[in-house]
């Protein structure tokens, strides 16, 4: 029995007490628990898994031996006896002894046996069933000593080898140090009932020591409280090296695991939240003196005050019977509330207090006495029941308290709401008011299952508006009837957040848990001290801080809040910080690779989690809100192959740490690490705090979401080499030649500056007097140019952006510079600009890279009206629907959706929508740059476009006036696109630029007002005239066909520097000339841009007559910067002669004019979308040798060139005939750009038509499924059914009334899980018939449709009892009320759809993504 008790102990199949009560001495040659050896390099055992248990135990006691064998002997006569005396003999005393030993032994064995069995028992029958020995539970290990430390914030302890200690209550202690082979590990219970909180001012885990708290197979259930403690300015606290001070810290060998309960982390609204909870905005009255009875009638159905009045009964008797009047004639089941101000009694009728009692089921009416206070809530014969009133007594001008009425009431729609009234005497003055509000009221609809989610816990719900200010925190309460993906909120919402797709993008909020059941968290003061940075923060910023460092045994932390946690003042001391860590994966040799999941990261004072010189690391399901600086953090530019993995940021605010965290005045004004006197600039060194700041692209980005920031959602930034902490370790990241890790379904919304933002790198060197710009403040040399395994000599690998969400970003949805780089499958809405991509300068460093777009959708201004507040600092009218709505940057700032900045891009299948210009702004679903000096190629090539009744200005080229200045510049006057298709213009293969570019016209071009722009057909090209040798110079060039249309050219240079380049794009096959408003250049190179071979312009160049001339020809090859192919270009004495050798290299110099001509003409052939040939780059080089006398002679010809050179304008490529056919292959095949691109939704919209309607010459009622139109052309109801299943429409039926036909259709025709749409046209009979078969397909109770004009119900037949989903809605309108068009987006194949099970079960493509992304490493 023994031997099995050791048997049944080894395999821990036996019932056991808890554990961590057990007194067990380990001895010194023990190893720790859950920890690898105490050597953190040691290679781990293939079968080694972080949190699972692997006991260690004494060796067994030794087992009794059995007695000696008896052996029997040869006996002697016995001497003769009395027989009354009992003797033995030697031999019976030997064997007498050996049988008592053995008896002995038998009781000893009997006795242990019994004591362990009974121990057994006792152990068994003192759990429940669920408390049995766990292995993977680190507090069901028998060797764990129960530790009660106590009080004592002076105590430091040290866990030595051999002590592993179970935590069983609160302490309080100065510090802790867990030394090789020791361990602590909190208690826990199945319960959930061992709650502990431990105060230190740090935790130290060293080489070899461990600290657990759960484990991913046994989470911890109680509630673990780990409080840092401590000042910055208590200078008597020595800092632990590499760790400061108030931390949870682990060295290498360490082993860190916390795994708090499974919770859902994060998930999206599928309901919209209006601001106040109700969609009516609720209704707040109150008002001292308000005379008499005053009224509010509530409709019952929307929570909507129809009807605001007061009836002076204490003076007018026709008020008594006007109150009457009003009170007979309300609809049956209305809502009315009273309340008396002042009196009300002197003048009130007895009919009228009848009325009172018969309508409403008043009681006390009837006694009303002189300036008694009175309020009253009821429904219109709803008897006494549904009445609600109070009286109170008035003595003294005083009625000692309110008398208050109040119910509670539910809409259509499911919404709850109190409608209170009430009425009071105080102090002399008498008062009453009126509330309908939905507090503590409103639930919220979410995505997932949150039956997870407790009352009590504390959420976030971030804004959908421009400001991220607008994310609002609640508690949650207790919901009896709320499903399993619903919550109720404590209080109600300050701003209005989107839980519903919106013109086709997915603009649902994120509602995220904050609350864990492990917290670790600093102790903070009240407010902000010391070298704090109090003079840009009001509280203290000394918060708690996690670091481990590289070589850690086992890392792993779940399901954790943080809070309070990161110190401003230090660097490294974030949140979470891996520091130095190396790989952390299976490269690294950890077979289970190192974690971050579910954390909750809030209110904290520096970053969320930072990364720094670490690879391999997953995060995800992690929150980062409320938090100082980048949050998910990458540092030195050498952080690669870690994954992000549906992670949510939001309320990013700036820091003073690095550069890139500062605002305006952080920038300004922080100055220690800049060269002496320098004053920072922040618009181009400072202002980029993001939630996600990558600072290498070989990185992996999964369905994240950043939402808000003060900066920018995305960052991705570039190091040169590497910096901070690793400066030096890699000389050259090349990182800008490195290809993107997977970047698939992430979210980017609320953030100021942009929503995502690939562009810039960091300065990597000191500050010097040469470069007083601080070391890592931003820098604008980097171009991202992905090349295979980094190499510019191996084939380009295309940058690819899949499935990006982003709206509400003030300035930029998108700002991505560099090549190759494609965006798809992605949605824009509501961005001041939407997408702008820019190339690498006007000479591209990786010569025919493009940028790309297609199926997309654009949308200019959504119907995501915003609210007004939360920061939002623009409130105006909106274009589509004229209705007030929160407006990017200011109320006339120019609306682009895809803006044009240089090129080349390439935009096609996209879709755009809601761009309409209003008095005060333009919007444009296709624009430029504004004030833009830059170069634009005419081979940026958009078709297949999709332009939707909404959009009012396809394209527009600026005008003078706000935001666009003079609308002068270089760039703004070469603006040019190639329309390859008409999709735009309406013209295939034409060009579409500025109206007054005379470069580019000729007489067949169609002129567009609107845009303030021309279409052309023809060949077009650049040639880049860079100058040196003379400064302040600006160049006019003139078409010898429109020589009084000429276009002047600043240059792209500061106008002091020695040299320029003007970049104008030119029509080839045509002549031009060059003139200066100042001396000519000494040396000029013409650089021929996008020239195919053969294509040629005439040039002529304005010179003193005097000058003599060395030209050359060349080909600049860019990979060894080089110039190859010099040829002189010789002389001829005539234009004809020119013209005549065309193909030559011949120049003429016109003395009489002063003009050089010569033909810019390519040789080579260019590829793709190369500026040059394949060659390298075509160059002409004119040095000008001008005579002394004439050095300082402003060179303008045109006086003398014209009429000479004047040509009558031609056209070589004719104009195409206008297209006469709709595009149907045009525009984004997909309707819905959501965050869950694996399910399918379906675009349903509904247009009921009022007789008003009608009236006023609207014809259209209709509804549609996927752009399928059902038309309703006469008066009438018609339903569409839609399988919720596989989203076919299932039947369409037409009914003129509410007959016996359309009852049996409601009540037995519809098949179940059907999505029902119903419209109506006119006001078919008996519209209200319809109301009692509403609740059937969602309507939470029976609608009053009595008086409406038309409604439109999107509607769901569920499989068993009704079902009402969060998309369903009755909509009804009366009087001079439209519902004009309704839309929603509807998502098909819902569980609560009970749809039958599928052959091929759904994949998550983001899964699949993150799948492979962590075993590519």
């Amino acid at each position: 029995m023994i031997a099995m008790e050791q048997q049944l102990a080894r395999t821990g199949s036996i019932n056991v007490a808890d554990c961590c009560t057990m007194q067990v001495n380990d001895g010194p040659s023990s190893h720790p628990i859950f920890v690898a050896p105490a050597n953190g390099n040691a290679q781990r055992s293939s079968g080694y898994v972080p949190g699972r248990i692997v006991p260690v135990r004494s060796p067994p006691p030794t087992k009794a031996p059995p007695p000696p064998p008896l052996k029997p002997k040869p006996q002697a006569t016995p001497p003769a006896q009395p027989s009354s005396v009992f003797n033995l003999t030697e031999d019976d005393s030997r064997r007498e002894r050996a049988q008592n030993q053995q008896r002995k032994n038998t009781y000893i064995c009997a006795g242990v046996f019994f004591g362990l069995f009974f121990l057994t028992l006792i152990l068994v029958l003192s759990l429940t069933s669920k408390d049995v020995l766990d292995e993977n539970c680190p507090h069901h290990n028998p060797l764990l000593r129960t530790w009660k430390p106590g009080h004592d914030p002076n105590k430091a302890v040290v866990v030595h080898s051999g002590q592993h200690y179970c935590l069983t209550s609160s302490t309080t202690l100065y510090s802790i140090t867990i030394k090789a082979g020791g361990s602590v590990v909190f208690d826990d219970d199945n319960k959930g009932s061992k709650n502990i909180t431990l105060r230190t001012r740090h935790i130290l885990v060293e080489d070899g020591g461990a600290l657990h708290i759960g484990a991913p197979k046994c989470r911890y259930r109680s509630l673990a409280t780990i409080t840092l403690v401590g000042r910055s300015d208590e200078t008597s606290v020595t800092e632990v090296p590499g760790m400061g001070r108030k931390f949870l810290g682990v060295y290498g060998g360490g082993t860190l695991e916390l795994h708090g309960s499974e919770r859902l982390s994060w998930t999206l609204l599928t309901r919209t939240v209006p601001s106040s909870g109700l969609a009516t905005s609720g209704h707040a009255f109150h008002k001292n003196f308000s005379r008499g009875i005053n009224l509010r009638v509530v409709d019952q159905d929307t929570s909507e005050v129809l009807h605001v009045d007061r009836f002076d009964t204490h003076e007018f008797r026709n008020e008594s019977k006007r109150l009457s009047e009003l009170l007979k004639n309300l609809s049956s089941g209305r809502i009315v509330a009273l309340a008396i101000g002042d009196s009300a009694v002197k003048s009130l009728l007895e009919e009228t207090k009848r009325t009172i009692q018969d309508v409403l089921g008043s009681t006390h009416v009837t006694d009303l006495k002189y300036r008694q206070a009175w309020a009253l809530v009821s429904v219109i014969g709803g008897g006494n029941g549904s009445c609600t009133e109070d009286v109170r007594e008035h003595e003294n001008h005083d009625t000692g308290g309110k008398a208050l009425a109040r119910r509670d009431f539910i809409t259509t729609d499911g919404v709850r709401f109190t409608v209170t009234a009430y009425s009071e005497w105080r102090n002399g003055y008498p008062t009453s008011g009126f509330l309908v509000d939905a507090t503590d009221k409103v639930v919220l609809n979410l995505q997932d299952d949150v039956s997870s989610w407790k009352p009590g816990d504390r959420i976030v719900i971030a804004s959908t508006d421009y400001s991220m200010h607008q994310a609002e925190e609640f508690t949650l309460l207790p919901c009896p009837y709320c499903n399993r993906k619903q919550v109720r909120i404590q209080g109600k919402p300050q701003f209005t957040h989107i839980g519903e797709i919106l013109d086709g993008v997915d603009m649902r909020a994120e509602v995220a848990l904050l609350s864990r059941n492990i917290l670790i968290h600093g102790e903070m003061e009240k407010s902000c001290y010391g070298k704090n940075w109090c003079q840009y923060f009001s509280h203290d910023t000394f918060g708690g801080h996690i670091k481990i460092l590289g070589n850690f045994s086992s890392v792993h932390l779940s399901h954790v809040e943080l809070k309070h946690m990161g110190q401003q003042r230090e660097k490294g001391r974030y949140p979470v910080n891996f520091h130095r860590c190396g790989d952390v994966d299976q490269r690294g040799g950890y077979n289970n690779p190192t974690y971050v999941d579910s954390l909750s990261i809030h209110h904290s004072f520096s970053r969320c989690v930072a990364i720094h010189a670490t690879n391999g690391l997953l995060v995800r399901d992690t929150i980062g809100y409320d938090t100082l600086g980048h949050c998910f953090f990458l540092e030195d530019g050498i952080e690669q192959r870690n994954v992000f993995f549906h992670n949510l940021g939001l309320l990013t605010r700036p820091g003073t740490i690095l550069p890139t965290d500062r605002n305006d005045s952080m920038c300004a004004e922080i100055t220690e690490r800049v060269h002496k006197g320098y004053i920072p600039s922040p618009a181009t060194e400072c202002k980029a705090v993001s939630t996600f700041w990558i600072a290498h692209p070989n990185n992996h980005l999964i369905s994240n979401s950043a939402a808000g920031s003060q900066d920018a959602g995305i960052w991705y930034i570039f190091h040169n080499s590497s910096t901070g902490d690793s400066h030096g370790l890699v000389p050259d990241t090349k990182a800008e030649l490195t290809p993107l890790g997977a970047f698939f379904n992430n979210r980017v919304h609320s953030n100021f500056k942009a929503g995502l933002f690939i562009d810039r790198k960091v300065k990597s060197t000191n500050a010097t007097a040469a470069d007083p710009r601080e070391y890592l403040c931003l820098d604008n040399s980097a171009r991202f140019r992905p090349h295979e395994n980094a190499d510019p000599s191996k084939p380009r690998v295309a940058a690819v952006i899949d499935t990006l969400i982003s709206f509400k970003n003030n300035d930029l949805g998108a700002w991505i510079r560099g090549g190759d780089i494609i965006i798809r499958n992605s949605g824009f809405a509501d961005n001041g600009v939407g997408l702008s991509f820019a190339s690498d300068g006007s000479y591209p460093k990786d010569e025919g890279s493009s940028q790309e777009v297609s199926q997309s959708l654009f949308v200019g201004e959504s119907r995501n009206r915003g609210t007004n507040g939360g920061q939002n600092k623009y409130w105006g009218v909106g274009g589509v629907d004229g209705k007030m709505r929160t407006l990017p940057r200011n109320k006339t700032f120019p609306i682009r959706g895809f803006q044009i900045n240089d090129g080349p891009v390439r935009i096609f299948n996209c879709t755009f929508q809601a761009f309409s210009t209003t008095t005060e702004r333009l919007t444009t679903a296709v624009g430029f740059s504004l004030k833009n000096i830059w170069q634009l190629t005419p081979r940026n090539n958009l078709s297949s476009l999709s332009f939707q009744p909404g959009v009012t200005l396809r394209a527009f080229f600026g005008r003078p006036g706000e935001w666009f200045e003079q609308n002068d510049l270089d760039g703004d006057k070469n603006s040019i696109f190639h329309d390859l298709d008409g999709s735009i213009s309406n013209y295939t293969d034409t060009y579409v630029a500025r109206a007054d570019n005379f470069l580019i016209r000729h007489p067949q071009c169609v002129d567009v007002p609107r845009w303030n722009g021309v279409v052309c057909s023809g060949k077009y090209s650049q040639v880049y005239i860079q100058t040196q040798g003379a400064s302040n110079l600006s160049l006019t060039i003139r078409r010898d066909e429109y020589p009084d249309k000429p276009m002047v050219l600043r240059g792209i240079r500061s106008q002091t520097s020695p040299s320029q380049q003007y970049q104008p794009v030119l029509m080839t096959s045509k002549s031009y000339t060059v003139h200066w408003n100042g001396p000519a250049p000494r040396e000029t190179v013409l650089s021929l841009i996008n020239f195919d071979k053969g294509d040629w312009t005439l040039l002529g160049l304005c010179y003193p007559d005097e000058t003599n001339f060395q030209i050359t020809s060349d080909i600049y090859n860019k990979q060894n910067n080089g110039f190859e192919s010099i040829e002189d270009y010789g002389p001829v004495q005539s234009m004809s002669d020119l013209e005549n050798q065309q193909n030559k290299r011949k120049y003429f110099f016109d003395k009489s004019v002063g003009l050089l001509w010569l033909y810019a003409q390519a040789r080579n052939r260019r590829d793709g979308y190369s500026y040059c040939s394949t060659a390298g780059c075509e160059r002409v080089k004119i040095i000008a040798h001008i005579h002394a006398s004439k050095k300082t002679q402003t060179c303008n010809c045109t006086a003398s060139a014209y009429p000479k050179y004047s040509k009558t304008a031609s056209t070589i490529v004719p104009m195409p005939k206008p297209n006469t056919e709709a595009c149907k292959t045009c525009g984004a095949s997909q309707l819905v750009f959501s965050s869950e691109p694996w399910n399918s939704y379906l675009q349903t919209q509904i247009k009921s038509l009022s007789v008003k309607e009608e009236q006023s010459n609207d014809t259209q009622a209709y509804i549609t499924v996927n752009a399928e139109r059902f038309d309703l052309n006469q008066p009438g109801f018609l339903l569409v059914t839609v399988d919720a299943c596989s989203g076919r429409v299932t039947r369409s039926s037409l009914f003129t009334k509410m007959d016996f036909r359309m009852e049996q259709y409601l009540k037995t025709g519809i098949m179940k899980r059907s999505i029902v749409l119903l419209a109506t046209r006119g006001r078919p009979a008996d519209i209200t018939g319809v109301a009692q078969y509403l609740v059937s397909l969602g309507s939470v109770k029976v609608p009053d449709l009595q008086k409406k004009e038309a409604i439109a119900v999107f509607g769901f037949l569920s499989h068993g009892s009704p079902s009402p989903q969060p998309w369903t809605a009755v909509l009804a309108c009366q009087g001079a009320e439209v519902l004009g068009l309704r839309e929603k987006f509807i998502p098909l194949s819902l569980d609560e759809y009970s749809c039958p099970t599928q052959k091929d079960p759904l994949k998550r493509s983001d899964v699949e993504l993150l799948r492979k992304s962590l075993s590519q490493q």
